[in-house]
Order: C-alpha cells, then sequence, then structure tokens
C-alpha cells in the first residue's frame, strides 16, 4: 500500500496547513478560555474547500475520500487547532454530511448539503443517553408514530455542539424492544431542527474540549415529520454504524496532529533552555528518548489510520485498522503532551506554553467516541477470534 501523496494530495495539505495558521495557537487559547465555538475558522476550512472534500460534488463537495479528509484534520491539529478540530469535521462532514449524502432523501440532500459544504449550517448527533453510552443498543428515546410523522419523548447526554447546530441527528426507537425481531430491529434516525419546541438543553462542565460544548439534551413531545427520516425506519443500526465508524479515521487524525504540534512545542522549548552550563536540555538523552519514543508512536498511528481510510475510500474492511490506529493515537497524544510538558517544567503546567490545552483536550479521546476496553474487545474478538468477554 502506497502513501506518497499525489500533486492534488499535497495541495490539500498545504492548504490545510496554511489555513490553520492563520488561526493558530493563540486564537485557540483565547476561544478555549473564552468557551466560543471557533466560528470563524470553521468559516474559513469551508471557504478553502476543505469541509466538503468527500461529499459529493453536486452538491459543491470536492468527492475525494476519507484519506484526503485524515490529512487535512492532521495539518490542522498540528497547526495549533489540536484535537478538537477532529470533532468538528466529526459534527458536521461526519454526522450530517455522512448521513444525509449515504441515506438522506434527494430534497434533504439538495437542500442541506450544500449549507453544509459552504459553512452555512452546523450539525450534530443526538446519540449518547444516560443508560446507553458505549451500549448503544441500550437507548430508550422513543419516537411515536402519529399522522405527520412521529412525537419523540427521551434524553441525551453528551452532545457535542448541540448548543451552535442548527440540525440534529437524533437515532431513537420507533419499535418497542419486545415488538422487535430482535435488538437491533426498530431503531431509527431523523434530521431535525436542533431549535425545535420541546427541545431543551443544558451544557456539562468539564475538563477539555471547551470550544465545543457538551450537553445534555431533552426531548419533550418534539414534532418530527415523515420528511425527516434518514434511511430506513426501523432499520437504522446498519445505516448509523456506517456513519459511527469513519469518526474514528477523523478523531485518530485530529491526535495525530496534537502528538505532532505536542513534539514541536517540546523539542523547541528544549532546544532554547539551558540549565546547567552552555548546553541545551535537548541534548539530554533524559529528555531525548522519551520524545523519540513518541515520535516512532505517532507515525505508527498514521501510517494505520492512512491504511484505515484507504481501505475505507476502496470499498474494503477497515474496522480493525480504523480501531487500532485510534487506540494507539489517543495513548501516545496522552505521552507525549504529559512529555512536552515535563520537558518544560513549571512551565508546561502554565497556559502561556500552549501545551497544557492539548493535554485536557485529547484526554478525552482515551474513552470517546470508543473506549480503549471496548477497542481491545474488539480485537480480540475480530482479529484474534478470542470469545466474547462482556
Amino acid at each position: 500500500m502506497d502513501f506518497q501523496l499525489s500533486d492534488e494530495q499535497r495541495m490539500i495539505a498545504n492548504t490545510a496547513r496554511q489555513v490553520g495558521e492563520r488561526f493558530g495557537l493563540e486564537y485557540w487559547r483565547k476561544i478555549d478560555a473564552e468557551k466560543q465555538f471557533p466560528t470563524e475558522c470553521w468559516k474559513a476550512i469551508c471557504e478553502a474547500g476543505l469541509c466538503g472534500v468527500a461529499l459529493p460534488a453536486e452538491y459543491g463537495g470536492s468527492e475525494l475520500g476519507m484519506f484526503e479528509m485524515a490529512l487535512i484534520i492532521e495539518g490542522l491539529s498540528a497547526s495549533g487547532a489540536g484535537s478538537t478540530v477532529g470533532q468538528m469535521f466529526m459534527i458536521n462532514p461526519i454526522f450530517g454530511g455522512v448521513s444525509i449524502s449515504k441515506f438522506g432523501t434527494a430534497e434533504m440532500k439538495a437542500e442541506l448539503l450544500p449549507k453544509l459544504i459552504a459553512g452555512d449550517l452546523n450539525f450534530c448527533m443526538a446519540l449518547t443517553e444516560p443508560d446507553a453510552g458505549t451500549n448503544t443498543l441500550e437507548i430508550r428515546s422513543f419516537a411515536t408514530a402519529t399522522d405527520y410523522g412521529w412525537t419523540l419523548n427521551g434524553r441525551k447526554v453528551w452532545i457535542t455542539a448541540a448548543d451552535s447546530a442548527e440540525k440534529m441527528l437524533v437515532i431513537a426507537r420507533t419499535k418497542k424492544l419486545e415488538d422487535s425481531s430482535s435488538r437491533t430491529d426498530g431503531l431509527s434516525m431523523f434530521m431535525i431542527d436542533s431549535k425545535r419546541a420541546g427541545v431543551s438543553q443544558t451544557p456539562i462542565e468539564k475538563v477539555g474540549t471547551n470550544t465545543l460544548a457538551s450537553c445534555a439534551v431533552f426531548f419533550d413531545d418534539v414534532e418530527i415529520y415523515s420528511h425527516e427520516l434518514v434511511g430506513t425506519l426501523h432499520g437504522g443500526w446498519k445505516e448509523l454504524l456506517h456513519v459511527l465508524n469513519t469518526e474514528r479515521i477523523v478523531t485518530t487524525a485530529g491526535l495525530i496532529g496534537t502528538g505532532e504540534l505536542a513534539l514541536k512545542l517540546a523539542v523547541n522549548y528544549a532546544n532554547d533552555r539551558k540549565v546547567f552550563g552552555d548546553k541545551p536540555i535537548s541534548s539530554y538523552q533524559g529528555l531525548q528518548f522519551p520524545l523519540a519514543q513518541c515520535y516512532a508512536e505517532i507515525e505508527s498511528a498514521r501510517l494505520l489510520n492512512y491504511k484505515a481510510a484507504t481501505n475505507f475510500d476502496q470499498g474494503h474492511s477497515y474496522g480493525s485498522e480504523a480501531n487500532a490506529a485510534k487506540l494507539l493515537a489517543a495513548q501516545v497524544a496522552a505521552s507525549v503532551t504529559e512529555r512536552s510538558m515535563q520537558t518544560m517544567g513549571g512551565m508546561g503546567y502554565s497556559k502561556e506554553y500552549h501545551v497544557e490545552r492539548l493535554w485536557r483536550d485529547c484526554r478525552l479521546f482515551r474513552f470517546a467516541p470508543i473506549s480503549e476496553e471496548m477497542i481491545l474487545n474488539y480485537i480480540a474478538m475480530h482479529d484474534l477470534g478470542m470469545p466474547r468477554s462482556y
């Protein structure tokens, strides 16, 4: 498998780096402190044609693939954004773009995709519930059939960017479990207005990823109309998996860029800092070896993610690669941000040197959007042929 970039791919990657450099570390520190959605940065990403890289050309996209999207996210993340830039792509071109382009009606595609690609419409996905996190099939939000469509009642939690989204991909049961042929039967997807009557939300205070709010969302007799169904009524489980699996690739790309950025900050600091005599502290093996180890692990995760993205684009199985790459990337992002802080000593703990934000933000991805433990379960079962352990 050859990962030499074409001229077009190099141009895409360079464009992403250039856009990212316009919104560097100071920009992200400011909006992190203010807990603001990165509106200006996202609009610039869309204006550069980066949002729609994998979406259909007839709606304004480039109709390329997940490999190009991974390149874009790496570049943006490494230029200052850190791991949360992966979430920006997750909520819009994945949760919004993939669901609509693959399973939406012709009318839904024509109405929503051009606005998404242009950056005029933000999306989120309401899936996780208080008693249904990793175990999605336990969701209890229920859409009852009516003359006009459905009425939705239920509760969701940890919904990323719900406060800034105009559209919300909601996953709910449309058939009671006792009336279903299996636990996967009876799930449906809907694309609704996030500010609709009966929808309310409460922000969740958290450690990091402050530029994208996480919310508890409540549905009280929310009207859903028949044209808002995405995909197959009662048969949304397999369609949902198609949406969810690609989020591994964008998450991993953001973590790889984070590792690259944290490593750069550590090396630059160490090359300038002198403590005992005239030699920079970067000349000490005690600092060199851990950072070199992190570099090797970042590159390993990068290549495995490229393989996952390429397999996806070519229509091959990619679940094992995507899961393993996400596992490695989350672990090395945690290691390298920690190591970068340690390299800087006390200054690494200050907001002035930026790495503390990268450290706070990337910690989320040790357990989201899928936990390390569940990835290891997947590898044990699907790759090693071991029995289910949970």
